[in-house]
């Protein structure tokens, strides 16, 4: 996989974290209280989220892995 292949996955990422964080209507500093997952981070596109930490955040946002990727995820291809 390219370089630019993955900055598309991270921004791809990145979009449905802030989206879902927008949708619960909190802050990224509210959810890292609740967390400790920094957000910013993820959301900048400048963080790869392992799948432990995406775990976390769905448990977070009340929806599965399946769900995470499914609704709204927007891939490369």
């Amino acid at each position: 996989m390219s370089i630019r292949e993955e900055k598309k996955l991270l921004t791809a990422l990145s979009k449905r974290v802030k989206e879902l964080r927008n949708k619960k209507g909190v802050t990224q500093e509210q959810a890292y209280n609740d967390t400790g997952i920094h957000f910013g981070r993820i959301e900048q596109g400048r963080r790869d989220a392992s799948f432990l930490t995406l775990n976390k955040i769905c448990e977070y946002f009340e929806i599965n892995l399946e769900e995470f990727f499914k609704d709204g995820f927007k891939s490369s291809k």
